[in-house]
């Protein structure tokens, strides 16, 4: 019966395939009346692959062809396709990836009830390189290089926000840590709106052993921490400074803890400067910190803001004044 199964599902992503090879070289538009047709009940299930959900996260994993692709999965329901959407459908047919129709209840269960817009894929993982593929970054090449480092990120919505964040505000490199962090799932891809896709996101099983290497090569390790308070007693040694104070004139490994504990001792140890976010008001226990993915953003956007390239004044409100594409 699996074999069944099996021979059916691969007999089906064939002849919708060779469907909308047929419509492409009769010039029809991709989405059309060809693909109004093409509904599929009884999706066979496939092992060692995982589900990629949502518009973006799908859109960028086709681009950039870093993953392994079996099926590109699109609700049924509409008689056309257009945008990006459509984009989706021809890049998946010059793959000569299959592509289903399923009914929005069978992806809804296959999502678990994730918010997937009508759109999933089924992919091979992807994994964090070793660090020790990041390729050597002398700190004479470029003064202002900032690397994101992350210890023990579990929530994958955490880490996705995270990575949006830094891609967007230009960080060149992330380095995670290998235990007790959140790996590259479906989820996070979904929550950096598909920015994971495009990342090189490097992992290590010593991340303290890299922070000191990076140092001894001329790097500044920034660690962050919460906002002190004036009755707390100075518990390090290593001095602790305002983001908005800090200057970034030489390259910069920025390291973010764990949403609960913070950094962990022997990684703060390691650190050469401790960065804080001052609240504008006296706040209540519980509340004198943010979440992690608030903190990365408020951080990051602090210190590039210092960026040889980021927009002047003028710059910036010529951007404000031109219709911009939404993010």
């Amino acid at each position: 019966m699996a074999l069944l199964s099996t021979i059916r599902g691969a007999t089906w992503g064939r002849l919708v395939t060779r469907h909308f090879s047929h419509a492409a070289r009769r010039g029809e538009r991709p989405g059309g009346e060809e693909l109004s047709r093409l509904l599929l009940d009884d999706l066979v299930p496939t092992s060692r692959l995982e589900l990629l959900f949502g518009l973006s996260p799908c859109l960028l994993a086709l681009r950039a062809a870093r993953r392994s692709v079996a099926r590109l999965l699109l609700q049924a329901g509409k008689a056309g396709l257009q945008g990006e959407r459509a984009e989706l459908l021809r890049m998946a047919e010059a793959r000569d990836i299959p592509v289903l129709r399923p009914r929005r209840q069978k992806l809804d269960t296959m999502c678990r009830y994730q918010v997937h817009q009508g759109v999933c894929m089924e992919v091979s993982p992807l994994r964090p390189r070793p660090w020790s593929e990041a390729g050597e970054a002398s700190p004479g090449d470029d003064p202002q290089q900032l690397w994101l480092v992350l210890e023990g990120i579990q929530d994958p919505r955490n880490f996705g926000a995270v990575l949006r964040s830094a891609h967007f505000l230009g960080v060149d490199k992330v380095i995670t840590s290998r235990r007790n962090s959140c790996p590259l799932t479906p989820v996070v891809s979904k929550a950096s709106a598909g920015a994971m896709e495009v990342m090189d996101v490097f992992s290590t099983d010593d991340l303290t052993g890299f922070l000191q290497t990076k140092a001894q090569q001329g790097w500044l390790v920034a660690g962050t921490v919460g906002c002190p308070r004036a009755e707390d007693p100075q518990s390090s040694e290593i001095p602790i400074t305002s983001c908005l104070e800090f200057p970034w004139d030489r390259p910069t490994l920025l390291v973010l803890g764990n949403e609960g504990s913070g950094l962990s001792q022997e990684v703060q140890a390691s650190c050469q400067v401790l960065l804080t976010i001052l609240p504008r008001r006296q706040l209540p226990p519980g509340l004198e910190s943010l979440n992690v993915s608030v903190a990365a953003g408020i951080l990051l956007h602090s210190i590039c803001s210092q960026w040889k390239g980021f927009p002047t004044e003028g710059e910036r409100r010529q951007l404000l004044q031109d219709p911009q594409e939404p993010v």
